[in-house]
């Protein structure tokens, strides 16, 4: 129907003669018609886009049927090629940013740098082109940082970079446990000292002498120092330059130390036994509530002596102690009322006990010579030293096994040489079989304790020996 024709008409039909028959039908007509056209005029109206005004949304109280449109694929619009699509930067971060670690959670590459021939921190630096400003920020942080100045060559020194930071860290390992760390924190550094707690393992070795304690501790597979150690326990009861007969034995023993599964060294001796000459003498490493530790006889006596028996380890006796001796210089008959221990120019010679300093200086034949006061009723001479101790003087103390002095040939010596004298309140002593005062035993409040400790490592002692002894039957 056309509408807007109708309307037309009727509106002409309104303007007709009042006075007309018809007049009044067509009056009622016309606004009956007036509802239509204007339901028309804004059908029409919203036919023209962009002219109507929106519409406010229509509310049905009857529910719609929604119908899904389909369209074929060829009428789809294509999608965007990825080089064309606009991508929101921040959603583009928020998507990145699990992937890609922050940098300081990145562990960064320790570079290892060797120590030279004539480095110091400050050419190293230079070297590895880490600053001249970076060094001195690390230097100005005093403490542990003065250790990274005493460097030597064959050292290692390792640090990590950063491209925008620059250096992040630097590490200096002073042995196998500690080591020393310069961390960048904010904008400056700090230092720390690191201390690492080595795993300890159990080891056994058995050696028999056939010709000196060291080459036989050698083939059982003991270090230097552990065979230093060995010695040290029985030096108070065994004179290892005059005693050691070929045939004597030793089983020990010992820690293994281990850090982060790699082989850092040996530990202490745990438990000992030594054979001499046929006499038998065992040693068990106990540490006390307090804190205390030392090597006690399985009795709970201390192995330690109030003098060491030796004041040079491993040398060689070249003259005993002997009142009619004929003087290799002099050629008289002159009391020799010491020991003289042979040894190399330079050889360390120890305190034999705890003492106060009462002579330090050239005495007549007797060249440079060091006399130590062990209480009221003991005291000891040290003759014929190359050299003193650094820092030695009367009047100072020294504990035993201090370093005194060093072996020379000052005085009436036909070579190098100590003469070691030993006095009780006074008059002369022959240091190799003079009776030593013991050192304290195991305190009582332990002794139960130390007991049972010593059983279990005694046993263990014993059990691997045995088991060693076995391997090596034929």
């Amino acid at each position: 129907m056309d509408y807007q024709n109708l309307t037309q008409r009727d509106v002409r039909h309104l303007h007709l003669d009042d006075g007309a028959p018809r007049s009044r039908h067509h009056y009622w007509l016309g606004l009956a018609a007036i509802p239509i056209i204007i339901a028309s005029f804004f059908s029409l109206a919203s036919d023209h886009r962009g002219v109507a005004a929106p519409q406010e949304p229509y509310e049905s109280a009857e529910p719609r049927e929604t119908l899904a449109l389909v369209l074929p694929e060829s009428v789809l619009p294509a999608a965007p090629e990825a080089d064309d699509m606009e991508v929101d930067p921040a959603a583009e971060m928020a998507a990145a940013s699990p992937a890609t670690p922050a940098p300081d959670a990145v562990a960064a590459e320790w570079i290892a740098v060797k120590v030279q021939s004539g480095d110091s921190l400050a050419r190293i630096f230079s070297r590895e082109s880490l600053g001249a400003r970076t060094l001195h920020d690390i230097m100005s942080l005093g403490g542990d940082t003065k250790i990274l100045t005493r460097i030597h060559p064959g050292d290692t020194l390792e640090y990590q970079l950063d491209a925008e930071q620059g250096l992040l860290a630097l590490r200096y390992r002073i042995n196998p446990l500690d080591e020393v760390v310069v961390q960048r924190v904010n904008e400056g550094f700090q230092v720390e000292r690191l201390t690492h707690t080595p795993e300890a393992e159990i080891a056994h070795a058995i050696g028999t002498i056939d010709s000196s304690l060291f080459l036989s501790a050698q083939k059982a597979g003991l270090s230097d120092n552990l065979t230093m150690a060995l010695a040290g326990i029985f030096g108070y009861d065994i004179d290892f330059a005059l005693d050691i007969r070929e045939g004597d034995s030793f089983s020990v023993i010992y820690e293994d130390r281990y850090l982060n599964g790699e082989f850092i060294g040996h530990g202490h001796i745990l438990a000992a036994e030594f054979i001499n000459q046929g006499r038998r003498y065992q040693a068990v490493r106990y540490t006390d509530a307090s804190g205390t530790t030392d090597y006690y006889t399985p009795e709970g006596k201390s192995m330690r002596k109030a003098f060491l028996r030796s004041p040079v380890s491993f040398s060689r006796i070249s003259s005993k102690f002997n009142l009619k001796r004929r003087h290799p210089v002099l050629n008289t008959i002159r009391a020799h009322r010491g020991v003289d221990y042979a040894a190399p120019t330079g050889t360390p010679i120890m305190a034999t006990g705890a003492a106060k300093v009462v002579h330090v200086g050239n005495k007549g034949g007797y060249g440079r010579t060091v006399i130590l006061q062990h209480g009221s009723q003991y005291s000891t001479l040290y003759a014929h030293m190359s050299r003193y101790a650094k820092g030695l003087r009367v009047g100072s103390r020294v504990q035993q096994g201090d370093v005194i002095g060093y072996i020379g040939s000052s005085g009436l010596a036909t070579g190098p040489h100590l003469h070691y004298e030993f006095l009780v309140n006074g008059a002369h002593r022959n240091p190799l079989t003079v009776a030593l005062p013991d050192a304290s035993p195991i305190r009582a409040e332990y002794k139960d304790d130390f007991m049972a400790a010593a059983r279990t490592l005694l046993a263990q002692l014993e059990t691997r020996k045995q088991l060693a002894l076995a391997a090596l039957e034929p």
